[in-house]
């Protein structure tokens, strides 16, 4: 069987011309997948003229070559990362994580992009071969911690398939990677921006900043390395091979199977050996399909791949009898020594992200989010947590009280659980944060019965307010804006009212 990515068959990639003109931008942005993709493309939206450069296609490398689960959890379990880094930093690494696929969701729901995205539980749980002494025990104290953290997790004495003790982790998710990105790019061109695909960067300069292609010339004011395993760009001969010396190439594989109709569940899962497995299914219209990936091992140090596709076939076999394999592919992750990304400024005006281990989706996304808040001057809340030139993070950091003007509050509460889902859970002289026809709505109902419902985006910075029951006010937690019940500016720093929505609900 040809390796193919199950993901190329329903792409709907756009095709885009070479460089071929000397151009100033703003932004040059190397590497066109999911990290440089999110960062053209949120720069773009931020009024940056961004020019994304890619050697081949688009999407067509690594990022065509995943299996797309969307998850905060990390390859490092949560007791392990709290016993190398500590609580904060710990749970800061998965609020990281939950940001991106915060941000996916609303690049989606924004642009409706058609991407098969949806959210699912996750599932890690002992391993589907031989089950280790000890390890209920070990799940059941890694659903503890993160619950603690404020993840919701729970211990499940037998996780639906796999049959083994585990940790189901709510409101995980999966899409089509190909098709979401398909979505984003045509997004980008235009007003001064572009993309550019077989157009291979092969020549930096610092003075005046500027990147070559294709023999052309493009200027610019900051650099984005998005190419996985980061290019020399300016950091040097020397930085740059000892920036790449810390990192470690490993292959990893997939295979695509069809199932019965109803026979998935609604899903995505991954086991706890090591290298572990990880397993998601999609509901097709004429089948089900599951992929199942694992069997890593450092990048050349394999010479027999097709032993790896038939051990991945027979563990599939032996959990789905009925699974009919037809696609496989192989897919490269790059991991560093402590378990953490690299996402920051490699030299001044320069920035990489890499090193996201089994997460590239969300952390290929975090880093593309990141990219744009330093080329745009701003603060992000774990540029220090993920810095590139880190040697040992503060066991002093207090990331709640150090990200509490702003990142941390709008995570939590964009990410946070609505009160209820129908207007009549509103009280007389109260309000509520609801969801209603798909939104989140702030509604409120005074003392005659009548109902007010707004948006809960504080018109600040977005922030979602809260209400405030000893003062009858929409309060926001972040700069401390505050409005009347209605909307109307009670206290800035905001300056216009809460917006009024129309959900379709029975009051």
């Amino acid at each position: 069987m040809p390796s193919k990515s199950h993901w190329m068959e329903r792409a709907g990639l756009s095709r885009f011309p070479k460089v071929a003109d000397d151009i100033n931008v703003d932004v040059v942005v190397v590497g066109g997948g999911i990290t440089g993709i999110t960062a053209a493309l949120l720069l773009k939206k931020a009024g940056q003229k961004v020019a994304l450069l890619e050697r081949d296609r688009c999407a067509h490398v690594d990022t065509g070559h995943t299996t797309a689960h969307l998850t905060y959890m990390t390859d490092t379990r949560i007791s392990e990362l709290v016993k190398t880094f500590g609580k904060d930093h710990a749970q800061a690494a998965w609020d990281a994580g939950r940001a991106a696929m915060q941000q996916i969701q609303s690049l989606v729901d924004e642009d409706k992009i058609d991407c098969d995205y949806s959210v699912v539980p996750g599932y890690l749980h002992a391993p589907w071969k031989d089950i280790p002494k000890g390890e209920k025990d070990r799940l059941r104290e890694d659903a503890e911690l993160a619950a603690e953290l404020g993840f919701d997790a729970t211990y499940v004495e037998s996780v639906p398939l796999a049959k083994r003790p585990g940790i189901r982790f709510a409101n995980q998710a999966k899409f089509h990677p190909l098709r979401y990105l398909a979505g984003l790019l045509p997004q980008i061109p235009g007003g001064g921006s572009h993309v550019f695909e077989h157009s291979e960067v092969t020549e930096f300069e610092t003075d005046p900043l500027s990147v070559k292609a294709n023999d052309r010339t493009i200027r610019c004011k900051y650099i984005v390395l998005a190419t996985h395993v980061p290019l020399m760009g300016n950091k040097g001969l020397l930085g740059a091979t000892l920036f790449q010396t810390k990192l470690a190439s490993y292959s990893s594989y997939a295979i695509g199977a069809k199932l019965p109709k109803g026979t998935a569940p609604e899903a995505i899962f991954s086991d706890t050996s090591q290298p572990y497995y990880y397993l998601r299914f999609d509901r097709l219209a004429r089948n089900d399909y599951a992929i199942l990936g694992g069997e890593d091992h450092k990048t050349g140090q394999e010479n027999d791949a097709d032993a790896c596709y038939v051990r991945l076939e027979k563990l599939l076999k032996s959990i789905l009898p009925d699974a009919d394999v037809d696609s496989r592919w192989t897919g490269q992750v790059v991991e560093t020594p402590d378990g953490l990304p690299y996402i920051g400024e490699a030299v001044e005006h320069q920035f990489v992200a890499t090193g996201f281990a089994g997460n590239g989706m969300t952390f290929g996304t975090l880093g593309g989010m990141m990219a744009a808040d330093a080329a745009l001057g701003r603060k992000n809340p774990w540029q220090d947590l993920f810095d590139v030139n880190r040697k040992k993070l503060s066991a002093t950091w207090d990331y709640l009280k150090q990200n509490v003007d702003y990142p941390y509050y709008y995570l939590k509460d964009k990410l946070s659980g609505a009160e209820g889902t129908n207007l009549r859970d509103v009280k007389r002289d109260e309000g509520k944060i609801l969801k209603l026809d798909g939104q989140r709505v702030a509604a409120y109902r005074d003392a005659h019965g009548k109902v007010t419902t707004l948006s809960p985006a504080c018109t600040h910075m977005g922030c979602i307010v809260r209400w405030n029951e000893a003062d009858s006010t929409w309060d926001c937690p972040c700069h401390g804006s505050r409005f009347q019940p209605t909307g109307k500016v009670l206290a800035g720093p905001a300056e216009t009212p809460l917006e009024k929505v129309s959900p379709r609900e029975n009051k």
